[in-house]
């Protein structure tokens, strides 16, 4: 590809320098620019080295696993993988990354934020992941996806070890207060990558529980958990269908 961009801000976000700096330029070329892109001598974008880079992640996440995670079954790993892997994740990394500012994308997905988008962005990841892999062989992908992906990885192995507090609380409502359940996020923050959410779990109309966590999912768990303990001290009859809720 000529002539060649200035990506070398992108290859310190990465951490990682290219030694053929054309991978990161096809790695960050989008579909959509082609037509523009010609004029430019452009002639390749990412969809080859998506393809090739879903492939080394799936087999990083799949050998880190295993070697991390040794008492869990082929399904549960199988599981993890699924998650790790798939696009919202990926997305959420390319975003922390920065690489939507980097992308060379036509004028109609500029026009509807495409460097927004969580398929574009995770589509680049994926091609990211395949140039370093062609650079520099499988030890520096390894290198690059682990040192990115670790976090998210044990997020979700934690997420998945949390007790089914949600599904206890449901089932005790159902049988105990002829109810179900409702959850709802009070407050979020901090960055896409590093959100926070604080949630409530309230029983006809009251809250029962808090919880805090790195996802929803991990807060509503936290927010059951706390309902049940404060179920577990308060006399039934109070809470008999019709009768009012403790305040």
């Amino acid at each position: 590809m000529k002539p060649h961009r200035d990506l070398s801000e992108l290859e310190d976000r990465l951490r990682y320098r290219f030694r053929k700096i054309d991978l990161l330029e096809e790695a960050t070329t989008h579909k959509s620019f082609m037509n523009e892109g010609r004029r430019l001598g452009v002639t390749r974008n990412n969809e080859r080295l998506e393809f090739l880079g879903d492939t080394v992640l799936g087999l990083v996440v799949a050998e880190y696993l295993m070697v991390t995670y040794p008492k869990y079954p082929e399904g549960i790993l199988s599981k993890f993988k699924g998650r790790v892997v798939s696009e919202p994740t990926l997305a959420s990394v390319s975003r922390a990354l920065g690489i939507g500012g980097f992308l060379l994308i036509g004028k109609g997905e500029e026009l509807t934020q495409g460097r927004e988008k969580s398929s574009l962005l995770a589509d680049a990841m994926e091609a990211v992941i395949a140039a370093i892999y062609l650079d520099s062989g499988l030890d520096a992908a390894r290198t690059f996806i682990i040192g990115h992906f670790r976090s998210v990885i044990e997020q979700t192995v934690h997420e998945d070890s949390i007790q089914d507090y949600k599904t206890d609380l449901q089932e005790y409502c159902q049988r105990e207060l002829e109810t179900l359940p409702v959850y709802q996020v009070m407050d979020q923050r901090g960055p896409d990558h590093q959100k926070e959410f604080d949630v409530a779990v309230l029983i006809r109309g009251k809250i029962y529980g808090e919880g805090s966590g790195k996802s929803k999912k991990e807060a509503e768990q936290k927010a059951a958990k706390d309902a049940l303990s404060r179920l577990a001290r308060t006399s039934r009859d109070v809470l008999q269908p019709g009768k009012n809720t403790p305040s």
